[in-house]
């Protein structure tokens, strides 16, 4: 089965077709897929000959239902993709933060050298997540270290999850407070060193993380 192929299916999952019989278009499915009308009645075609989806036709149009075969193909494909990107490794670029990393760093290094086995150094690295689509895709399969919240000054702190991470054999840990400001697509990065120096990085540079 060509590629082009497997996309129509996957349209067709995405379109609800597991499980029941949905209404389509060739036209509609070509305009999606960027092709002729044509080419989906072809792919269609070739999907209804392995055994991957069954057609009726009507009055009304034609209905596609995907059938356990091609349940069974979506489902490999699955977890064959899940496990070769989702393996936590991160690719992002160095951007600048707002500058307030080394304060909370300093307020929770005890608790950082307790939980993690080091003294952080004061800052954070800030990375844009590239690949995969945010720091939770990747992390999805990693057991985070919960460092406690507490209070200080009358001011509360809440938890920390943090994550090990290894950077250019630089082990440090990436950390997601219980508040944040940060999106999804920034990963915070605490290590006992300053990695912007000891990396030679600067904003824009692309860095390869990855999770322990």
């Amino acid at each position: 089965m060509k590629l082009k192929t497997l996309f129509l299916l996957i349209n067709l999952a995405k379109r609800g077709a597991i499980g029941r019989e949905i209404m389509v278009t060739l036209r509609e499915l070509a305009k999606e897929l960027n092709v002729s009308p044509q080419t989906v009645l072809r792919w269609l075609d070739e999907l209804e000959e392995l055994g991957y989806v069954s057609r009726k036709y009507s009055k009304r149009g034609t209905s596609v239902q995907i059938k356990d075969e091609g349940m069974k193909l979506l489902e490999t494909l699955y977890e064959e993709l899940s496990s070769a990107l989702y393996r936590g490794i991160i690719i992002g670029e160095v951007v600048s933060g707002i500058g307030e990393g080394a304060y909370y760093v300093q307020q929770y290094a005890p608790l950082i050298r307790e939980y993690l086995g080091f003294d952080p150094y004061p800052g954070t690295l800030n990375v844009k997540v590239i690949f995969p689509k945010t720091i939770f895709d990747a992390l999805c399969n990693a057991r985070p270290i919960i460092i406690p919240g507490f209070v200080k000054d009358g001011r509360t702190f809440g938890d920390v999850r943090a994550y090990r991470v290894r950077i250019d054999g630089i082990e440090g840990a990436i950390v997601i407070p219980s508040r944040t400001i940060h999106p999804p697509k920034i990963a915070e990065i605490i290590a006992p060193v300053n990695l912007r120096k000891t990396l030679n990085l600067k904003d824009g540079d692309r860095i390869r993380i990855e999770a322990l």
